[in-house]
């Protein structure tokens, strides 16, 4: 825990009692301040009751006597419009922040150049950030990983000199973080998403852009328009200390790093092609599949040179990454099958970076659907031997398929799950892949992706004897 001595006997408001709210208010109250914790939720507040998080019902307080309103990220602060709670805090004058801005506060009280490597971006900020942990990590630092990715930031140790902060920032957060201003920033990319929370597109990349904009190093992605206007406006600023440096995933580069044929590369700036440093490949890296994880190595990569790793610490980081659960995750192979825990697949877009980066692939699939189905998948059929069908969508999803592939109904997971695995193992393929990637909502049959993922898991630890009854043989 970090604990918040930067608000020591001051009176906070905090709204939100989730994961992270709960954790800001053992930090607050850890430092010493005094908490009005509340939540709208009935749950919520007996869950806070239960870890001991004294509850104070704003509704009907007097805003004049906070000194801030510690906001939960998943609650409105602009958009489609503020909550109750932000429109009282306006009104008394108090400012309005969240968890990442106390965390930024107490590092410049405890040791204003602790290091600390923040990262955003639209897709592949969750990989980016456990990658750059990881190979950080695995060449002996003293690291603390969390944020939006899993563990909230005051859950972990406090800030210090030797000990690095890699924590990945959703748009709320920073909005919530006047002061972010990590050592490194980290944008990778910007597409339209979250607009019912930030009204446009405009506004949504203007948050982004904070991150890196105070940040002493930027790493800023080119492969999209707007992170590549964000590039250009911020190297365009006369301040000497701050580095802004651009990352490809898609071509070379004058300078800054990029990637080509599976190996990171960095070119200073006025050098020619031909003096280009290779830092690493990740031919070999099983976890880093697919096109889209070009990006994500290139901006570790990037990382973790700046934090001053050498070439072979670098490669060896990219090359042992496991990866995340429900990303893509390797998580069995069976003689000569591969099997692959995609649950985090909850759309097509999603989906369809699981399907360009195998052949042969045996394809369970299903769940909730949500809008457009899988038809934009059709260019990618050509990859899939079988689809399993589970769930609800099933019946729309056969309609799909229909005439273009071979499909089954299986209705549940474990069905689908055996019926694959045998036909993986039966047909000629030199490595058959059999792929949990539902293009779905999980919650027709599970609570959520990650209960999906790991029920998938499992199933595919227990098909040794399966297959072995299936076969007549013994376990």
């Amino acid at each position: 825990m970090t604990p918040i001595e930067t608000f020591k006997d001051k009176r906070v408001a905090l709204f939100g009692l989730g994961g992270s709210g709960l954790s800001t208010a053992r930090a607050l109250i850890a430092g010493g301040a005094r908490v009005a914790a509340w939540d709208d939720s009935e749950a919520g507040r007996l869950k806070a009751v239960a870890e001991g998080v004294a509850l104070d019902d704003l509704r009907g307080a007097d805003w004049r006597g906070f000194d801030a309103l510690i906001l939960s990220p998943g609650v409105p602060l602009t958009h489609p419009e503020p909550h109750w709670t932000v429109l009282a805090a306006q009104a008394a004058g108090v400012e309005i922040i969240g968890d990442i801005e106390l965390f930024c506060r107490e590092r410049e009280a405890r040791a204003g150049g602790a290091p600390f490597i923040a990262i955003t971006g639209t897709n592949g900020k969750s990989t980016t950030t456990a990658l750059i942990a990881h190979i950080l990590r695995e060449a002996g630092r003293d690291v603390q990983l969390g944020g939006n990715i899993g563990v909230p930031i005051l859950d972990l140790e406090p800030p210090s000199d030797e000990r690095i902060h890699v924590i990945e920032c959703s748009s709320f957060q920073i909005d919530l973080a006047p002061s972010l201003a990590p050592t490194i920033g980290v944008l990778i990319n910007i597409t339209p998403d979250h607009i019912d929370r930030h009204g446009t597109i405009e506004n949504y990349a203007a948050i982004k852009e904070r991150l890196v904009a105070a940040s002493e190093v930027a790493l800023v992605g080119v492969d999209d328009a707007y992170c590549h206007a964000i590039g250009a406006r911020l190297a365009a600023r006369d301040e000497p200390d701050k580095r802004v440096v651009p990352v490809s995933a898609t071509r070379a580069l004058d300078w800054g790093f990029y990637v080509e044929e599976k190996s990171i590369y960095f070119r200073e700036e006025g050098h020619p092609p031909e003096e280009a440093e290779q830092v690493a490949s990740f031919e070999g890296a099983r976890a880093l599949r697919g096109a889209h994880n070009a990006q994500n190595a290139a901006f570790a990569a990037a990382a973790a040179w700046e934090c001053g790793l050498d070439d072979e610490e670098i490669a060896r980081g990219l090359t042992s990454y496991p990866g995340l659960p429900h990303r893509m995750e390797e998580v069995g192979r069976i003689e000569r099958a591969l099997f692959i825990n995609d649950s985090k697949a909850t759309n097509a877009d999603a989906a369809e970076k699981a399907l360009k980066s195998f052949a042969d692939i045996y394809w369970i699939i299903g769940g909730r659907s949500k809008e457009g189905g899988i038809e934009p998948l059709r260019p990618h059929f050509a990859r899939i031997r079988k689809a399993y069908l589970i769930g609800e969508a099933s019946a729309d999803f056969a309609k799909t398929l229909d005439g273009a592939l071979p499909y089954e109904h299986c209705e549940t997971l474990d069905v689908a799950t055996t019926r694959a695995a045998l036909d993986a193992l039966a047909s000629d393929a030199d490595e058959p892949v059999v792929l949990l990637s539902p293009a779905c909502a999980s919650y027709d049959q599970f609570k959520n992706f990650e209960t999906r993922g790991d029920a998938f898991r499992g199933l595919v630890h227990g098909l040794p004897a399966v297959i072995a009854a299936r076969r007549g043989g013994s376990t």
